[in-house]
């Protein structure tokens, strides 16, 4: 089994909520548990690809780190020469786990899912949207028509939604904290809004009646974007669902959407202790490791 990976990922931002170092963390404990895991490093990607989701304007000002204060505020994360690197091969990533997806049925991308950004700017700790270019690469390259991207992160999937909003073949669904950023929230093809202090047995229930709704939809391959930050000690959110009851929601998705190629992204996880974040991550693709 390929996962997609880069050290460039572990990028240094100060004093932060979004602790880099849980991508190196899961590696080693993927490293510990399974003795078939080969990394393979995102090559380098056409910036062409970057054009199908994102303006030129916004690429450019990226890549030469002209972004203004303003737009660097909204971003929410500093600007250098690492974390635009890093964001171009983290777009990379997700490009070469549906590719790897294609092949072995499951493409894991650790350091993926990045759902925050927006055609002409960049949000929520996220510069470019790696889920929508691997959408778009797909569309040009294979014979693939029908794409579903499921984000159960905390946080809507409001860049993703709103690329997507007029792609009648891209279904959409997002279930997230409603009290949360983003504010406003975009419209997803599907949206499932929990309360603050949501716990397992609601979650996994409103969970389940999405997944159906997309299956209807009948995808020919889905983006599954992972977010660690459900969890009930995360501290940019108030959900209270349990590691476990993470681990029966990456179950469900995987049973729903066995008969079709998933590409699995890591999107967000802010818990205070960052080794609980990259435990979630590893239960993950634990799970859809197994036979």
């Amino acid at each position: 089994m390929k996962i997609v990976y880069s050290s460039k990922y572990e990028v240094d931002l100060g004093e932060h909520p979004f602790n880099t170092t849980k991508y190196r963390l899961i590696k080693e404990l993927l490293q510990q548990e399974f003795k078939n895991i080969e990394f393979v490093e995102p090559p380098d990607i056409d910036i062409k690809w970057l054009l199908k989701v994102h303006t030129k304007e916004y690429v450019e000002k990226v890549l030469n780190l002209k972004l203004s204060y303003f737009e660097i505020l909204r971003l929410e994360i500093p600007l250098t020469k690492q974390v635009s690197e890093s964001a171009v091969i983290a777009v990379s990533g997700t490009v070469l786990a549906a590719k790897l997806a294609l092949e072995q049925k499951i493409g894991v991308h650790i350091g993926g899912g990045w759902h925050h950004a927006y055609p002409d700017h960049g949000e929520g700790f996220c510069v470019f949207n790696d889920l929508a270019v691997g959408v778009r690469y797909l569309q040009e390259t294979t014979q693939l028509k029908k794409f579903a991207v499921i984000d159960c992160d905390v946080h809507q999937g409001n860049g993703t939604a709103k690329i997507f909003e007029k792609d009648t073949d891209v279904f959409t669904f997002s279930i997230h904290q409603r009290e949360i950023y983003p504010f406003p929230k975009e419209k997803s093809s599907l949206d499932i809004e929990l309360p603050a202090y949501s716990k397992d047995k609601e979650y996994l229930q409103l969970l389940e009646e999405g997944l159906k709704e997309v299956k209807k939809f009948s995808p020919q391959m889905v983006f599954y974007q992972a977010g660690a930050d459900v969890y009930e000690n995360d501290r940019l959110a108030q959900l209270k669902i349990t590691k476990q009851g993470i681990i029966e929601r990456d179950r469900l998705v995987k049973k729903y959407f066995n008969d079709v190629p998933v590409v699995v992204t890591l999107g967000g996880g802010y818990a205070e202790d960052v080794r609980d974040t990259a435990e979630i991550h590893f239960n993950t693709i634990k799970v859809f490791l197994e036979k």
